[in-house]
Formats: structure tokens, sequence, C-alpha cells
């Protein structure tokens, strides 16, 4: 069409107000007013004419303006989808989602990622479309981790098909993001056992390859996995390992949302509390959550999330009650990152410290129900990490509203659960509520027992801390019974191996039962 024609007709366009002109011809710009008009416009148009448009629209910008490439991968995808070049299509789209994970728009990422995986069908060439279907598939289980969550079935089912194209493609060397992946999934689903077996290939992996990288994130997932099992004494080890590994440079490609440095920290933290190292557990604890709220100022609020749910199962460990003001508001702060994010497993982790929080602080029966709200929000989304722990304290606030009853039955699915996941880290907490909770009607020889399983998972695990909690207990029943010599013999060296943490509540109560059992 000659330019004069092209000129007259966008000239009557303008007239009828169906596009806007901003500048003079032949230098001005033209827009549509309303999408609907676009729209319109564009459906009359043939399709092979439609396709010559985007065709000609992809070749222009990819050789006049290579920084739109560069900055806007997403309108390259869409309009080398338009003109029928897939394969382009799916490489902008993968660069896109790549961009969006790099900002924090996870939800963005995924929908992108997906869209390029919907072109795969079409390519040619079987290895390249298999090489790229990996590439995508690990890029989209990275996103997955903070758009979906952890036990996410996509996300499952992402890293499997990601590891039958690695032994389809013989390429073994790509098998440590999925892996990892594969561990981490199956630890937040309460799958432990799997987890572990996945975190040893990672170690194999790492050393078979000579491979620093992975052999440093092999053992951090692999301490990770040990202190939900209530390994601590191998946990510690691994944690501090791939603490000495970790190198700054790995921290960009470790394959989940949080920063590895973060995790290992805050996994460490716990593990050291457990152990009975109390003052030691507060560095990596302060250092975990002061790195985190560095990295959110760029758009990485998850690793804030992160560290504040780990924070509080050691502050509830370490101050029990005496946390809850402070906690009160992290559970704040967690609920309104999961409701920005829109992270559902945060939201159910939010809800349940606020419930305990508030349970604690006033009235527990009132609070209960928020409690139960957010066990069936992780229920719901196939989130079992974590949970005896949460129907521990759940079945605390029980005891607290006056129903033993009710708090024993969540005990019980508690106990249960333990023997499904092998999630074993607050397993002597439960034996210890039980009896606490045994004791509040007057059934001493059942809390006794339990008690005395607190005590002896506690030292079968080495958890000095849980140990002498469970021992503190026992102390004073066997006070109130006249059993004053067995209740110090008892709680004495208990007490006397700890070297620090003396200013802790726990080590407060047991310093003042053993005076007055002495004297």
């Amino acid at each position: 069409m000659p330019q004069h024609q092209v000129d007259d007709a966008l000239a009557q366009l303008v007239s009828a107000e169906l596009i806007f002109r901003r500048g003079t011809p032949p230098d001005a710009e033209y827009t549509f007013k309303h999408a609907l008009v676009q729209d319109a416009a564009y459906s009359t148009l043939l399709r092979s004419r439609r396709r010559q448009l985007h065709l000609r629209i992809v070749t222009t910008l990819e050789s006049q303006f290579p920084d739109i490439v560069i900055a806007q991968p997403q309108l390259m995808a869409q309009h080398s989808a338009e003109a029928g070049l897939n394969e382009r299509a799916v490489s902008y789209w993968l660069k896109a989602g790549q961009q969006a994970i790099a900002r924090g728009a996870m939800t963005e990422a995924v929908a992108q990622l997906k869209k390029s995986l919907d072109l795969l069908p079409d390519t040619a060439d079987e290895a390249a479309r298999l090489e790229q279907e990996l590439n995508l598939q690990l890029t989209l289980g990275h996103a997955l981790f903070a758009a979906k969550g952890y036990s996410s079935s996509e996300l499952g089912e992402a890293y499997a098909r990601a590891r039958q194209l690695c032994h389809q493609l013989n390429r073994p060397e790509r098998l440590g993001p999925v892996l990892a992946g594969l561990s981490l999934f199956h630890l937040v689903r309460g799958e432990l056992s799997q987890a572990e077996r996945h975190a040893e290939e990672i170690c194999h992996f790492g050393e078979a390859r000579g491979d620093p990288m992975w052999n440093c994130f092999g053992l951090m997932i692999s301490g990770s996995v040990c202190c939900y099992l209530g390994k601590f004494t191998e946990a510690r080890a691994y944690h501090e390992n791939g603490l000495s590994k970790l190198d700054p440079s790995y921290r960009a490609l470790w394959p989940t949302p949080e920063d590895p440095y973060i995790v290992v920290l805050s996994h460490l933290s716990r593990t050291l509390l457990y152990l009975g190292y109390i003052d030691q557990s507060s560095l990596p604890r302060n250092e975990a959550l002061a790195e985190a709220r560095r990295l959110s100022a760029y758009n990485l609020a998850f690793n804030v999330a992160f560290a504040l749910c780990q924070r509080w199962c050691g502050d509830w460990a370490a101050a029990g009650p005496q946390s809850a003001q402070t906690m009160l508001r992290s559970a704040d702060e967690l609920l309104a990152i999961a409701s920005e994010e829109g992270a559902p497993a945060w939201l159910g982790l939010g809800n349940i410290m606020r419930g305990w929080c508030l349970g604690t602080i006033g009235e527990a029966a009132e609070h209960i129900p928020l409690l139960i709200e957010g066990l069936a929000i992780l229920r719901a989304v196939g989130s079992n990490l974590l949970l005896p722990f949460f129907l521990t304290l759940l079945a605390e606030l029980y005891g607290r509203s006056a129903q033993p009853g009710e708090g024993l039955d969540r005990l019980a699915e508690a106990a249960t659960m333990i023997e499904v996941t092998n999630e074993r880290w607050a397993e002597a907490e439960m034996h210890r509520v039980r009896g606490t909770l045994l004791l509040s009607i007057n059934e001493q020889v059942e809390a006794e027992h339990s008690f005395h399983q607190a005590l002896s998972v506690a030292r079968q695990q080495s958890a000095k801390f849980w140990e002498l909690r469970a021992a503190l207990d026992l102390a004073q029943l066997w006070r109130d019974q006249g059993k004053r010599s067995e209740a110090h013999d008892l709680l004495a060296p208990v007490y006397g191996w700890f070297t620090e943490g003396f200013d802790t509540l726990d080590l407060k109560r047991a310093k003042a039962l053993l005076e007055q059992l002495k004297a």
C-alpha cells in the first residue's frame, strides 16, 4: 500500500477516535484507544498476514533493538510464538522466566515457563527438545518452590521429569539440582527417609565428580534432614563442615529460593540448642535473620519468612512462654509476607505461630481455632514437616485451657505421625508434654512413664536440652512424692553438664530445684 494511502487510513482512524496520534506524520506514533479495538482490528487480519507482521517485528527487534531483546524477553517470546517461531519462543520464555526469578516474581516465572513447555512438542529436533525441556523443568522447579510451596505436587512432577530427562539424555552431570529438589520436596512432605536417601545421593554426586560446590550443598542438605530426623550430632557435623566449604559464589546456584547461608545458619542454630549449647546457638540464629533482612531489600522476602519460622522453633524451646510476645510480632510479619507472596504454606505457619502466641499470652481456648486453621492449611497443600511439633503445641494449649483429654488426643496423633514420617527432633518434648497433661488429671504412674520416655529419647539423640526439661519435670514429680534423693541424683548430673545458657528459664528452674532438694 502506498504511503499516502496508509496516512489517509490512519487519519480516518484518528478522526473516528479509534486510535490516538502522538506527534506529526511521518514521525507520528499511533496507539489504540482501547484494547478491544485493537483486538477487533487484529482479528480481521488473515492468519498468514498476522504471522508475517510478527515475524517482521521479531526480525526488526533482533537486528535493530538489542536492548529491547535483552530487557523484554517475554515480548520477544510472544511475537515469536505468533510468528510460528516456536523454538525461538521457547528460548525467550525461558529467559523471561529466569529474569522473573531473579527479581523474585515467582508466580510470573511459573506462568512464563509453562508457556514455554506448552510449545515444546512442536519443535523438530528431538534431542534439542529434550535438552531444552530439561532446562525448563529445572528452572520451573526453582520457581515452584516459592510460588507453590515445597510440597506442591507440581514441584515433585517437575523434578521427577528432570531426573528422567537426565537419564534419557545421559547427562549425569546435571543431576545435582534435581537431587536437591527431590530431597527438599520429600522433606517438606514429611517423607524423611526418601529425603535422606536423596541427600546421600547429592553427597556421592559431589564426591564422584570432584565438585566442591555440590559437595558443600550435599553436606548442608544432609545436615537439614538429619536435624529433623533427630540425629543432632550428625547434623552438627554436616552443618559445620558445609558452612566451612560455602564459597560466596555458590549462593546464587543454590537450588531453592532461600539463601543457603541462611538455611545452614538456621538449622545449625537449632541443632546446637537441642544439643545443649544454648549461648552458641544464638550467634547463627541472629546472623541468619540479619542476613535474611538484608536480602529482603532485593525482593527476597521468603528468606525472612524462612528465618522467622526456624527462629521460632528454637525460641519456643529456649524461652517457652517468655518468647510469646516477641514471636507474636514475628507471626504478624510472616502473615504479611504470606499475603504479599500468595504463599499458603507461610499463611498456615503464620496462623499457627499467632494462635500459639495469643493462646500463651491470653485465653488459650479463644485462640486454639487459629492454630487448627493453620494446621488445616498446611495439610491441604501437602506440607507435613513440623506437624508433630505443631500438634504438640496444640496439646499444650489444650492443657492451658483445662482440656487435657483433647491435648492427649492430639499427642496420640503426633506420635502416629512420627512413626510414619520419622520426624523425631521434637519427639522427646512430645513425651514430656504428655507427662504434664497426665499429671494434670492425677495420672502419676502414666505421667512418670512419659517422662522416662522423654529422657530415653533425649539421651539417644544426645539432646541435652530436651534431657534437661524431661529430667526437671520428673525430678519435680519425685520431689512431690517425697523421693528427694532420687530427684536430686537424676537432675544434678544433667544440670552439671551445662557450661552456658544459665540465664534461660529451664536452667534457672533446675538450679532452684536442686538447691531446694539439697536443703
